[in-house]
């Protein structure tokens, strides 16, 4: 039964006039309109809701998601001895595009080696935007391959220059890695990946 019937129902018959019969149907219009709003603003929030785990210029993951993995990735290594590491990734010479070329060409070298790092790797993997740079949480990597990575993604972005049509950029970062190993909690990791990348930057 709708709300118009209800009302319909519980008002006696002689009191429905013309008028009150009108004033009911347009009662009954603004509470499907206020339905339907809400229905939007509950479907606007649950967008808003995914987009917060997203980093707006990139579309990588944002902090908030990285920092959920990366308590996955340390369960994980607590409970099943799985090895994963974190690689902190910090783009030179940025605030030196955004002054040269624009705050637009600093937006798309970060976008560029976004899309980069997403290519190199995994499924499984995340890559993200964290603070002023980059993260990458790797799955499945012992504590060699994850400084072979790191160098590896060092290069690659070197041999990647960005193009902004009238000119090249070249791109350099520097690249912390921190395993994560059983005992470890999320903490430990941020920290020592971002004390192993400070000292790769002091190089």
């Amino acid at each position: 039964m709708t709300a118009r019937a209800e009302i319909d129902g519980a008002i006696p018959a002689e009191q429905l006039t013309a008028e009150v019969r009108e004033a009911l149907a347009r009662l009954a219009d603004e509470n499907a309109l206020l339905r339907a709003a809400l229905a939007e603003s509950r479907e606007r929030i649950g967008d808003l809701e995914a987009a917060s785990d997203i980093d707006p210029v990139t579309g990588l993951a944002n902090d908030r998601e990285l920092a959920r993995q990366l308590e996955r990735a340390v369960s994980q290594a607590e409970r099943h001895g799985t090895p994963a590491a974190l690689l902190t990734i910090d783009l030179k010479d940025l605030k030196g595009i955004n002054d040269r070329h624009g705050r637009i060409a600093g937006d798309a070298a970060l976008t560029h080696v976004g899309r980069l790092l997403t290519a190199l790797i995994r499924t499984s993997d995340v890559a993200a935007r964290s603070g002023g740079g980059f993260a990458l949480l790797l799955d499945h990597l012992d504590p060699d391959s994850a400084i072979d990575t790191g160098e590896r993604i060092a290069r690659f972005i070197a041999d990647q220059p960005l193009d902004l049509g009238s000119v090249e950029v070249a791109l350099r970062a520097t690249v912390g890695v921190a395993s994560i190993l059983p005992g470890d909690s999320a903490a430990d990791v941020l920290r020592r990946a971002e004390r192993n990348l400070e000292r790769v930057k002091e190089f």
